[in-house]
């Protein structure tokens, strides 16, 4: 008996730490549930997800922002999985751990030495408190774009998370990590690492594109020639529009006794609807007969108009 009060007292002291905790964990923010999917500990209210532990926030096919109850906000770009662990609560902030393993998240907010934002190959943590504006995109190949925006930016610390080498971020540098390696860095990045811009479409093509209108056929989406190679549109020469000026040239071709010559003559230019800008035409005319050197034939003649003869 004795035994088993010790075991149900064990067990009260379990469930009490157990809500304790439960008590003490705070919200890290809110993301609209429109936006994204939501995965871990979570609340749903006013149609926006309360992420309360480790969540997984996952961007539908536009960018999810993430409204954080210390103050900023993480932008997840489209299709992206945004990992956040919540730590302990430090002089009223909670620090975060984010990670992605692909795609593109964008963070601002008062960054702390306790803040963490990894990668499969990197770690980047803060030297110092800041404002941290942080672009990061990750490739399936694992080139790893970052950019720390802000003359006030915090210096960050870049580690390899399977090695010992580190790289210094400092405020305002836009680097890349070719295949997430320290040992291959294009020190002066051009490309934006952040979300991509959303496309804009005005309210009259979303209404033409609803009502069917403004959808392109296969041949304007192939121009000729490359429509006619994939089979989109038969291969019809381009015929003019009516008044269109063209060219008509025309050859005859002329038997005589030296020889047989080809004489072509152009002719003025009109206009003819509807019918190739230039055309050709050639005419061979019958050739004359011959007259004949046989006396015999010219006498019966003579003979044949004098007595009528058929």
């Amino acid at each position: 008996m004795r035994f088993l009060q010790i075991g149900m007292f064990g067990l009260l002291i379990f469930a009490s730490a157990t809500q304790m905790g439960q008590a003490q964990q705070q919200s890290i923010g809110s993301v609209g549930v429109q936006d994204a999917t939501v995965a871990g500990a979570l609340e749903v209210s006013g149609g926006r997800a309360l992420l309360v532990g480790n969540t997984t926030v996952t961007a539908r096919d536009k960018t999810a922002e993430v409204e954080l109850k210390r103050g900023g906000v993480l932008r997840v770009c489209a299709t992206t999985g945004l990992h956040v662990t919540a730590g302990s609560v430090v002089e009223n902030t909670i620090p975060l751990m984010l990670a992605i393993d692909r795609g593109a998240i964008e963070v601002q907010m008062p960054a702390t030495t306790r803040d963490v934002v990894t990668t499969p190959d990197l770690r980047f943590t803060m030297r110092g408190d800041g404002p941290l504006d942080l672009q990061l995109r990750v490739t399936r190949n694992g080139d790893t774009c970052v950019e720390n925006r802000g003359a006030k930016a915090p210096l960050l610390n870049v580690a390899d998370q399977f090695g010992e080498a580190t790289y210094e971020l400092k405020a305002g540098q836009h680097v890349l990590f070719e295949h997430g390696s320290l040992k291959e860095v294009v020190d002066h990045e051009s490309s934006a690492c952040g979300c991509p811009p959303e496309p804009t479409v005005s309210v009259a093509d979303a209404l033409l594109n609803a009502n069917g209108t403004g959808a392109k056929t296969a041949a304007e989406q192939h121009p000729f020639p490359t429509a006619v190679s994939a089979g989109l549109t038969p291969a019809t020469v381009p015929q003019s529009s009516a008044g269109d000026v063209h060219t008509q040239v025309t050859a005859a071709l002329n038997s005589g006794e030296g020889g047989d010559t080809l004489a072509a003559t152009k002719a003025s230019a009109e206009a003819t609807p509807g019918t190739p800008k230039i055309s050709a035409a050639a005419a061979t005319p019958p050739a004359p007969a011959r007259s004949s050197s046989n006396p015999f034939r010219a006498v019966g003649r003579f003979f044949k108009k004098i007595f009528g003869g058929g």
